[in-house]
């Protein structure tokens, strides 16, 4: 690896891993923080849910605006991001009482970051065109793994200094974001002009009669991410029948994580061998797979094999379908896409909220993952039509 390689690769890795360490603190335990704050389980499913409708009413909103190359550029908007982010965690650490401020910020703070999230795939690819070789399954693949050793770190942190260290970490990681991003410029290069024919289809029934293949696509990725959500947010209830402890479900939570990164790593040198397509398709399977030893476990030891099914799951999903979309979109189309990837993953965690808790207090966790591999399972068969039969026809187009 060259010296300018490494040079932007490593600023890049710490963009992805400060991002996903706030996640952590923002995502994986927002409940923690919120019932501390003395908020009902409804009250926080209703924060969150809100959070996540407003991300998806949002991330493309915002896309569209990046999309018309004008002075709204992917940088610049994680910039503005990380900043906001900012403000909210340090109002939040001052605020100690006051659910409805509470309620506002965290809400607020919770769909930025959401709608943040694909502007950090886009800017890859932005800054890669430019000539600026980033390794972007290695970084990606570190930042799961930030969210990993942030996640356990952090349960250790709460225990010993209260849930008030969520805000400082946060602080300080959203610091360091800001000061990488603001040396993070791109070289002073003249960017090609797009196609004269070219236009950005920012209203979304332009995009869907575009690119049908991948809104369809999306569709069957709404459905994986249901019963990936399913699963990690209902991880204790599946596990507590089977005898599994707060523990062993760290550990299943850890295990998960921790393997998405020699996939992330590694899918440069795959997508060489195997097609975009098939890898997704490949993922898709795997979400099934996942889902079904789920269902079927009778003991930690296969919830342990389910999760290790991330691997091949979530960890091909995510860095694939940023470069599919980078095949097969228009140039003034790409932060959209992206942006429509990560909808597609905020959906599925909206349904399954709205969902599974339902079907858990009516027929319990085997009824639950039934559902879930039932819907896997279709999101698998849209998936297979969009991509064999609608995606090629697009890849010809772009």
């Amino acid at each position: 690896m060259s010296d300018k390689k490494q040079f932007w690769t490593l600023r890049y890795i710490i963009i992805n891993a400060t991002y996903f360490a706030v996640y952590s603190g923002i995502h994986a335990y927002s409940s923690v923080f919120l019932l501390e704050k003395g908020f009902s389980n409804t009250l926080i499913g209703i924060t969150l849910a809100l959070a996540n409708i407003l991300s998806v009413i949002f991330q493309p909103l915002v896309a569209g605006l990046i999309d018309k190359q004008g002075k709204l550029t992917n940088r610049n908007v994680s910039m503005a991001s990380t900043a906001l982010l900012l403000i909210g965690s340090i109002l939040l650490l001052i605020i100690k009482n006051g659910i409805v401020a509470i309620f506002i910020i965290f809400a607020l703070i919770y769909m930025v970051q959401m709608v943040y999230q694909p502007i950090i795939t886009a800017m890859y690819f932005e800054y890669e065109a430019a000539g600026c070789h980033i390794y972007y399954g290695l970084a990606r693949g570190l930042g799961s793994a930030g969210f990993a050793v942030t996640s356990v770190f952090t349960g250790m942190a709460i225990g010993k200094f209260g849930v008030s260290i969520l805000m400082i970490l946060d602080i300080i990681f959203l610091t360091i974001a800001l000061i990488v991003l603001f040396f993070f410029k791109k070289p002073a290069v003249k960017a090609s002009e797009p196609a004269k024919d070219e236009v950005a289809h920012n209203n979304l029934f332009s995009f869907i009669k575009t690119y049908p293949g991948f809104m369809l696509f999306v569709l069957g990725a709404v459905c994986f991410f249901f019963a990936h959500n399913a699963i990690n947010d209902y991880m204790i209830q599946i596990i507590t029948p089977l005898g599994g402890t707060e523990a062993q479900m760290g550990t299943a939570v850890f295990i998960a994580a921790i393997l998405e990164l020699p996939t992330m790593a590694l899918i440069d040198k795959v997508m060489k061998k195997i097609s975009c397509r098939n890898l997704l398709l490949i993922a898709g399977a795997a979400f099934l797979i996942k889902t079904l030893l789920m269902l079927i476990a009778p003991n930690m030891a296969v919830v342990y094999i389910s999760q290790a099914m991330q691997m091949f799951a979530y960890a091909v999903f995510i860095p694939v379908s940023a470069y599919f979309v980078n095949q097969t979109m228009k140039r003034l189309d790409q932060v959209k896409g992206q942006a429509y990837v990560n909808v597609s993953i905020t959906l599925g965690g909206v349904f399954s909220s709205l969902v599974c808790g339902r079907l858990l207090d009516i027929k319990g966790p085997n009824f639950m993952l039934t559902v879930s591999l039932v819907v896997t399972t279709i999101g698998l068969a849209i998936a297979f039509i969009a991509l064999k039969v609608l995606g090629k026809n697009e890849e010809k187009r772009s």
